[in-house]
Formats: structure tokens, sequence, C-alpha cells
């Protein structure tokens, strides 16, 4: 049933493809208005959830799943997603729309997400051809998303439904101890002492939160979709599954430990291929982030978690790849980054 839909999809993977018939049948009887046959096509782009294009003559929708194997607890979480995608729709426009949860995982193999299909474009790995490519390109698109963060965080955390108060008080400490135990999980509880210090330095000198928000909590700049026409402003946030509500400082620092400069001694995003070369340095990032009305006490602190964090992520997708759940071979070398992921969220620490 694949079928390549537009530039930005391609056929199914072999190894990430569903049952198609059971998908519609469920489809049909809770999505109205879908008619005549479906239509399949696979978003390549992104490294863990399994995102599908499904059109049923002219509509087109997007069907999000969880990716294929054992997942770590708390991640890759469709009921989140909906949650957060249908209490954000009222106040934040750069949200997409949802429109069904299916928890039941015998339709596909696991839960999943139905929700609009929006069209933009992807920076991933170039600016692309769409673009009218003025030399102010790089810097409109990236304080676009300087800008889109400060706006998803002005949203009131009371009035979208979801997260909890008391718990975003904990937030960084969670997230902390989290990630700890997703490491120890996808290494087989062998040790590694540069990582184990560095999480002990991160612990020692958590920053106490001081304000709630929303939090995307994997916002970066491929994460986004944006208007030829309109390259100044995010027309669409993607991959809302790890959302909630804590420190705002956690998502500013993800944000800066993608982004890349010249002069980095080590590749601190290597799933992101983008050259950076002509793109704000992370200092004038966090000059537009401070205009705007953000707080940037202990950024340092951040940036480095959000290093370390990076460097658990690279071993999931690793461990995924080592075990056979999936064929994707982008993730063989990942392993050979963490190293210097680890080391840089250490120097940072180290002032």
């Amino acid at each position: 049933m694949d079928n390549l839909l537009s530039p930005d999809v391609a056929p199914v993977r072999a190894d990430e493809s569903m049952d198609w018939p059971a998908l519609e049948s469920w489809l049909k009887s809770n999505v109205p208005g879908l008619q005549g046959d479906m239509v399949v096509a696979q978003f390549h782009g992104g490294h863990a959830n399994l995102t599908y294009c499904v059109r049923f003559g002219p509509r087109e929708l997007v069907v999000r799943r969880p990716p294929l194997g054992k997942i770590a607890p708390g991640a890759h979480d469709m009921a989140r997603e909906y949650r957060v995608l249908s209490g954000l729709a009222p106040y934040f426009d750069q949200a997409p729309k949802a429109y069904a949860y299916c928890e039941d995982a015998t339709v596909i193999g696991a839960p999943f997400i139905v929700m609009e299909r929006c069209t933009g474009v992807i920076i991933r790995h170039s600016l692309p051809p769409e673009f009218e490519l003025s030399p102010s390109l790089p810097r409109d698109v990236s304080f676009a998303l300087v800008d889109a963060l400060v706006a998803l965080q002005s949203v009131d955390v009371d009035l979208v439904g979801f997260g909890n108060r008391k718990r975003a008080a904990s937030f960084v400490e969670r997230q902390l101890e989290g990630w700890n135990e997703r490491w120890r999980l996808a290494s087989g509880d062998v040790p590694d002492p540069a990582f184990d210090s560095v999480y002990k330095q991160l612990a020692d000198s958590r920053p106490e939160t001081a304000r709630i928000c929303v939090v995307h909590n994997d916002l970066k700049l491929d994460n986004c979709l944006f208007d030829p026409n309109e390259p100044g402003r995010v027309k669409v946030m993607l991959d809302w599954d790890m959302t909630t509500i804590g420190d705002p400082l956690i998502e500013f620092g993800t944000l800066l430990g993608y982004w890349k400069e010249a002069g980095d001694s080590f590749d601190r995003a290597p799933t992101i291929g983008l050259d950076m070369a002509a793109f704000p340095t992370r200092q004038e990032m966090v000059e537009r982030y401070r205009a705007k009305g953000g707080r940037t006490a202990n950024l340092s602190w951040y940036e480095a978690f959000a290093l370390w964090k990076h460097a658990v992520v690279l071993k999931q997708l690793h461990q995924r790849f080592a075990r056979g759940e999936s064929q994707d071979a982008r993730y063989a070398a990942f392993p050979e980054y963490i190293p210097s992921l680890i080391e840089g969220a250490r120097d940072l620490l180290q002032g």
C-alpha cells in the first residue's frame, strides 16, 4: 500500500510495515469523513517514533506510533501526545490538531495517534531549495525558533489540562534520574566512569526551579515546519510525545545542546547533518532568548545536562540497532560520538 505522496515522504521501510487493512478499518470507524481506499507512505527523517502519512482520496492524515522493540519507561507516549495536543489546541496555534487516539495495540502493534497533516519545510541536512536563499535566512529561521519557544513557554499551564504543578517542581530531578536509568538499561549495567561522574556532578549542582511552563522536551530546528514564504515564523512544531510542564531552561538548554557552531571541538548533534556555519552562534541565541523575556540563570548546567542526555539518546538508538529492532543504518555509528558528548558536558560543568 506504499505510495510516494509528496517530497517529504517515501515508501514504507520493509521492516516498519504494519497491518494496513486493520488500520484502515479503525480509521474509518473513528475519524469522520474518510472514504475510498487508504494509501500509505512514511516520513523517514526522524530517529525514533514511526510516522506515516495516510491518504483517503484528497485527504491526508498523520499516524504516529512508538518505534519497534523494547521501549524505555515513559518514552514514546502516544496517550501523552494526544492529551498535550488536545489541551494546547485553543492556546497555541503552532501545534498540530489531534483527531484520535487508539490504545488498542492489536490494531498495528502499538498505541497510536492520528493528527492533521501539516505541510511545510523541515530544515535538517541543508537549507531546502524551497527557500529563497537570502543571507538573512539562517538568522531568520533560528530566531523564529527561539520566538516560538518563548511563545510556548508563555502559555498558561493552568489552562492546558495536562501536567501537575507539584510534580513539575521536581521535574529537573526526575529528568536526571530518568535519563540515568535509561543509560543503565541501554548499557546492560556495564559501568562507565565518565558518564557516572558527570551524572554525579549534575546531581550535586542541580539548580532549583524558578518557574514552571509547558516543556516540549525535544525542541530543535528539524522538529519544526517552516513556510518558505514566511521563514521568520515557525509554522508548526512536531513531535509532542515527551511534552509536560516543568523548568523552561531544560527546554532552552536542550536547544543549545543541539546547536552547532564553527569551532566546536566535537559534534554535539550527530543526528543533525546541517552545516550551521552561517547560523547564529549559541551566544546570539541566548541573547535573542533574553530579549524575548527568557531567563538564563545557571544556563551552563542546563546545556551540560542536554549534552549528557543526548549521549543517552544515542546509546538507546544504537542498542535498538544492535538488537535488530531497527535496520536504520544511521544508528550504527552513534557510539563513536558518545564520549565527546559526555566530555563536553563535563567541561561545561567545570566552567
